[in-house]
């Protein structure tokens, strides 16, 4: 009697619930009628009232759906699955192998394959990592043997916690962090790595109620051990001709006040330095933060008219080669950001596969290239495509979103509205709690290292002990007639 009791009594409690539930539902239903049709924004809407908006739906949730159940390994932009997967294997430290076979379309024209050498060089022998110095004429150089590091990404694009695990997972894998162009955070500074602080357009952490640079600011940031070079924005790769963005809803009290800005209020810096105006005017600067700092200063851009670098060229053949940038970080159009408007990011600047051998070549007309450091960015998340730069001629690479992805980043295109489900690009501390910077320290330093190493065994079946040693000829290129040519062949032929 008893467990029919209660049987009976659920029963009850089941169809009042499921009554409830149909008239909370039926009231819905009749509001949102009234309400579509009473409206006239959106004509789906008050066309088809209740329905229509399956459709808003549906267009939200788009990128979902395409990410993970319509899209093949090899066709998801900006990263494709197949790249994403490999970097969350190298940061947990699992199993990086794949069977089977390749998917990837071996004869697409642009797919770059590296020359493996009869001989190739034993994994098991131990070769000393090139070291590489940055500014050798400056009061503190930096010298460093690691090729791969942390690309700029700024306290405020990113969350506490984020920048808190990249600054502890630099310092475990020896690699540097951009500080990116929101000033120096104490979070930058709590793993102690190395840090390359970056001045971009409104100068933020460093300038004056004028907007200008302050040599004291300047002097304070460089005070600290960490900070080991400047390096002056000029353009990005993501927003050419555009200054940084951070919408109004991420700007706390606390990024404010390490900026120097409102509070609330979007942060739209300058679409270019007030000081630039020519190319004078870039080398007066590289040399005002180097004399003032004492440590290496280069510049960061996206190229789009090269003119203006063999002005820069004949700009340090008058003054000197000692006045040239000591380092130029070379971003690609399909670079990553924060926010930025559609047009730029889609139409605007070059890609790197087409910038990269133009400026390398330029630097080794004009006799600068050993003075002047290349420092490649933009999508080189595996270690094919660092070792694609380091042949064409590039001296380092720096990657944010490779990081990004190690930190959890799960490409969800929700980092210009403060909703990033991971905590890495949100302010709201209930979607940050589940970023533990103890854990994606480690996995941020177990990227890096297997980048470095997977690097290395392409190097070696190469034939080569470094992979600062590979060149343009030890890698071919496909064609558009699927014939693979090297390329220095490609790159001459680009010319």
């Amino acid at each position: 009697m008893a467990q029919q009791h209660w049987f009976m009594w659920g029963i009850d409690i089941f169809s009042a619930l499921f009554l409830v539930l149909f008239w909370v539902l039926l009231i819905a239903v009749v509001y949102m009628y009234i309400a579509d049709k009473i409206q006239t924004k959106q004509a789906i809407r008050h066309n088809y009232p209740v329905v229509g908006r399956f459709r808003y739906l549906f267009e939200k949730q788009g990128e979902f759906f395409r990410q993970y159940f319509f899209s093949h390994d090899r066709e998801e932009l900006p990263f494709n699955r197949a790249e994403r997967s490999w970097v969350y294997r190298a940061a947990k430290n699992v199993d990086r192998t794949i069977a089977f076979g390749s998917t990837q379309a071996l004869d697409k024209p642009g797919t770059v394959m590296f020359m493996n050498s009869a001989f190739p060089i034993s994994d098991h022998d131990k070769h000393k990592t090139v070291a590489v110095t940055i500014g050798p004429d400056c009061k503190h150089p930096y010298i460093t043997d690691k090729i791969c590091h942390i690309s700029a990404m700024s306290f405020g694009a990113l969350s506490r916690p984020a920048v808190t695990a990249l600054s502890h997972g630099a310092a475990q894998a020896g690699c540097w962090l951009n500080t990116g162009e929101g000033g120096l955070s104490p979070y930058h500074l709590k793993g102690h790595c190395d840090l390359v602080f970056q001045i971009g357009t409104a100068k933020y952490g460093v300038r004056d109620d004028q907007g200008h640079l302050d040599p004291q600011k300047l002097a304070d940031i460089a005070a600290h051990p960490e900070v080991k070079m400047f390096e002056i924005k000029l353009s990005q790769g993501a927003k050419p001709g555009k200054g940084g963005i951070l919408p109004s809803v991420k700007v706390t009290e606390e990024i404010a006040a390490i900026r120097g800005i409102p509070v609330g209020q979007d942060s739209i810096s300058p679409n270019g330095h007030l000081e630039l105006n020519c190319v004078a005017d870039i080398i007066d600067m590289i040399n005002q933060v180097r004399d003032t700092t004492g440590k290496p200063t280069g510049i960061k851009a996206v190229l789009g008219d090269i003119a203006w670098v063999n002005e820069l060229c004949d700009e340090i053949e008058r003054r000197g080669v000692e006045s040239a940038p000591d380092f130029f970080t070379l971003d690609s159009s399909d670079g990553g950001t924060g926010a930025a408007p559609q047009a730029l990011m889609d139409n605007v600047g070059l890609p790197l596969k087409q910038s990269l051998p133009l400026l390398v070549d330029l630097l080794n007309e004009r006799g600068l290239k050993q003075r002047i450091k290349i420092i490649a960015t933009g999508k080189l998340v595996m270690p094919s495509y660092v070792a694609w730069a380091l042949a064409t001629g590039a001296d380092f690479i720096a990657s944010a979103r490779g990081n990004m992805f190690a930190l959890g980043c799960i490409q969800s295109l929700q980092c210009n509205k403060d909703t990033c489900p991971t905590g890495i690009t949100t302010h709201n501390t209930r979607l940050q709690q589940g970023l533990d910077p103890k854990d994606k320290s480690t996995r941020v330093a177990n990227y890096n290292h297997f980048l470095h190493y997977d690097l290395t065994m392409i190097a070696h079946s190469c034939g080569v002990t470094d992979p600062r040693h590979l060149t343009r000829h030890h890698a071919r290129i496909v064609q558009t007639t699927g014939v693979a040519v090297t390329l220095d062949k490609h790159y001459r032929h680009m010319q």
